[in-house]
């Protein structure tokens, strides 16, 4: 299904995955998977999915991780969404979660041009795209509350490149279809979360800076 869904359509989708949107929120994520199958359609953005497809098996993740993100106290001022592709989690996520400055980071030129038309015609509050690599992030985007990774690299790499980009006690969320109880020097595991999405589990694992640099 390559047409684009109307606000009914995906509320509808939605209610049968266990998610009762409101008529903005179905309207919102309307409007993004239309971009998005108009999109992928011509540059493999997320691979070859109809939207009912995306909705199920790309984003819902982001409403279940906006269940937890509500929980965190306090709420972070800044969070860095690295490798964030063609929007996911954070595009999506910000439907439901629209605490603080959200940044998206993406190095690929064609893919930052998306999430910008994306986050344009949302009107996304406080939700920006940086087309860099995060190594290039200036010191004004160092001092992250949290960090969100969606498979961007395996996560013991990723908590021990990020730690420069983090504010103190800062965290990590990472996305995976695996869970495990260890952590790696500097932090300490906050918190795993289980959740259903397309048919498996899936998990959030909060990771907390900690250290004697602060």
């Amino acid at each position: 299904m390559n047409t684009s869904p109307d606000a009914a359509q995906v509320a509808a989708s939605a209610a049968r995955l266990g998610r009762d949107l409101t008529d903005g929120q179905a309207g919102l994520l309307a409007v993004y998977l239309g971009l998005l199958v108009k999109w992928n359609s011509r540059m493999n953005l997320v691979g070859p999915y109809g939207w009912p497809e995306m909705l199920e098996n790309l984003i819902q993740d982001s409403w279940h991780l906006a269940d937890l993100l509500q929980t965190l106290a306090p709420g972070p001022e800044e969070t860095l969404d690295l490798g964030a592709g063609a929007g996911l989690p954070g595009i999506p996520l910000r439907v439901f979660w629209d605490a603080g400055d959200y940044y998206l980071v993406e190095p690929r030129q064609k893919r930052a041009m998306f999430m910008e038309q994306a986050v344009a015609h949302m009107r996304l509050p406080r939700t920006r795209v940086i087309c860099a690599r995060m190594e290039a992030l200036p010191p004004s985007r160092r001092r992250a509350g949290l960090i969100v990774s969606r498979a961007f690299m395996p996560w013991k790499k990723l908590l021990a490149e990020v730690r420069s980009l983090l504010a103190p006690a800062g965290r990590v969320l990472v996305m995976s279809n695996e869970t495990s109880a260890e952590t790696v020097d500097g932090y300490v595991l906050e918190c795993v979360r289980d959740y259903a999405a397309a048919g498996k589990k899936r998990y959030f694992r909060l990771f907390r800076r900690v250290g004697e640099d602060f």
